[in-house]
């Protein structure tokens, strides 16, 4: 037997004479193997994942306004009443200017913006976007209900237009309110969890 081998037989019968010592070493062995508390840290749950889906619900109603928005528009020059009054240059008797026409290309960024806006900006500066946005949407199509004689396919377009905004200004209001963040330490004889817990 070499020396190695020597010092590792001696070692063994050193720790098997001192009462306890092999089984405190077993024990340790089984139940916490070195670098477990590593091992197993666990982050806690993101208190955050419940407003980035609502953040994404929003954008999705933002984008299904918008096309109902547009095809409100498409459908508007099959109609030969509404094409004539589109080439003449005067809508129920509004004129179709270029200021005009600028201003409704500014108004319809609105909710195209706000497709992209609700899961890029942080939870607070987006619920105030989508109340501001949807408020400002749902007031301007109702008002274009009293313009001149709306058409029975402008009028149901307008519905579900104003639903959809009215709905986005109320949920915002409502029931989009992001979590207060607080450090939350766990630690249990076999694990730490590190994070942050959210209250709603």
């Amino acid at each position: 037997m070499n020396r190695w081998g020597t010092e590792l037989l001696l070692a063994g019968f050193l720790l098997a004479a001192v009462p306890g010592t092999a089984a405190a070493a077993e024990a340790r062995t089984a139940d916490e193997p070195l670098g477990q508390p590593l091992a197993q840290m666990q982050l806690a749950p993101d208190p955050m994942a419940a407003t980035r889906e609502q953040q994404r619900m929003l954008s999705s109603m933002w984008t299904f306004a918008s096309l109902n928005y547009l095809y409100c528009d498409v459908v508007g020059l099959m109609d030969s009443n509404m094409l004539k009054q589109y080439v003449d240059g005067t809508v129920n008797g509004t004129k179709m200017s270029e200021s005009f026409l600028l201003g409704a290309t500014v108004l319809m960024e609105v909710p195209m913006s706000m497709v992209f806006l609700s899961t890029t900006l942080d939870p607070g500066t987006a619920r105030i976007a989508n109340i501001t946005a949807g408020s400002l949407m749902t007031v301007v199509q109702a008002a274009t209900l009293a313009v001149g004689h709306p058409t029975s396919y402008y009028l149901m377009s307008s519905i579900v237009e104003i639903a959809t905004t009215g709905f986005i200004t109320g949920y915002s209001a409502f029931a989009m309110k992001p979590p207060q963040l607080i450090p939350a330490v766990s630690v249990t004889p076999d694990s730490m969890a590190v994070g942050l817990s959210g209250r709603f």
